[in-house]
């Protein structure tokens, strides 16, 4: 199973320019988790501090109980071995075929022999629905397929946490698709940690159990999907219904004078509003159950009571009878 991370009080600045403070969340061992955000927030920035690429200014990152902003280069090194990442263009080297792409992590970390290297290349080729293609370059192939192979890539070390940078950068709404039921259904193969950047809303509406967003150098919240999903803020609502009215402006914040301003007009939002949680995606039958379904339940029911109203409802909308008799009386 994946491992819990867990951030405190995370800050990150370039120079003068901050990026975001005092971010505080906690990825649940073997969750699927996604992070909005508007462009320019920050989210490819805070992927980036999670794997010690980069190093945040203030606070901590645990992960099995050692703090990568603090540890040594050998410690971190380890650290970084349960990590696969997706990078937002696939991050495939041009001159190699898809099978010495995805080879390339375990001839240069591990020292497995080439049949074993073979034998675990076809096996993450074929999870990713790429078998029979490891011929081919990455020049030949589609943008979706370029994303499975980075996928598969990022999973021949059989990482226990996956960072997915905006898996549905550059495809079509059909490819997206398909790429987040293989994210779903990885997560059932492998119970890896999995988190999400994105600021698609069909992925994030359908495919986390938890998710967070950024906006204006905050974490504007973090925790169970019926959270955000059923959120009155009105950087929340703008953003998931993709309107023009509230606090995202097109170049930059807007200020409350503006928004009131846009209030009192009238104006057209630009979007039907979005209302509801729907049903999370499941794994393609014949796949194992989820794992997460079961512990994310357990979790959220131990602390419904600190939730929203709405996410309440939500979430007891969505048990089953199995469910009703498993946590008592729920109304």
């Amino acid at each position: 199973m994946g491992v819990e991370v867990a951030v405190e009080g995370l800050s990150k600045s370039f120079g003068r320019q901050q990026i975001w403070q005092d971010v505080t969340l906690t990825l649940p061992a073997g969750e699927v988790s996604v992070l909005l955000g508007p462009s320019g927030t920050g989210k490819s920035v805070f992927l980036k501090c999670l794997i010690g690429l980069l190093k945040p200014n203030t606070g901590r990152i645990t992960i099995n109980g050692t703090d990568l902003v603090r540890c040594s280069e050998h410690k971190l090194y380890d650290i970084r071995k349960l990590f696969g990442v997706l990078f937002q263009d696939g991050a495939l080297f041009g001159s190699m075929n898809l099978y010495d792409n995805i080879a390339f992590p375990l001839r240069e970390h591990t020292k497995k022999s080439e049949p074993d290297i073979r034998r675990i290349v076809l096996a993450k080729m074929d999870m990713v629905g790429l078998a029979g293609e490891e011929r081919k370059l990455p020049g030949e192939i589609s943008g979706g397929m370029r994303k499975r192979a980075g996928l598969a890539r990022a999973l021949v070390l059989d990482p226990e946490i996956i960072l997915v940078d905006e898996p549905d950068s550059g495809l079509d709404p059909v490819r997206t698709a398909y790429i987040s039921q293989l994210l779903v259904d990885l997560n059932a193969q492998i119970d890896a940690t999995i988190l999400v950047v994105t600021h698609n809303i069909n992925v994030a509406r359908t495919v986390p159990d938890n998710i967070g967003m950024l906006f204006r150098r905050q974490l504007v919240m973090f925790g169970p999907r019926e959270v955000l999903l059923t959120s009155e803020e009105p950087v929340v609502k703008q953003f998931v219904n993709g309107s023009r009215i509230g606090p995202i402006g097109m170049s930059e914040e807007k200020d409350e004078a503006t928004m009131a301003a846009e209030l009192a007009a009238g104006f057209d939002q630009g979007a039907d509003e979005i209302r509801g949680v729907p049903p999370q995606l499941e794994p393609t039958p014949g796949l194992p159950y989820r794992g997460a379904v079961r512990r994310r339940k357990d979790r959220v029911m131990r602390i419904i009571h600190t939730l929203p109203p709405a996410a309440q409802h939500s979430i007891v909308a969505s048990l089953d009878a199995t469910d009703r008799i498993r946590y008592g009386a729920v109304r």
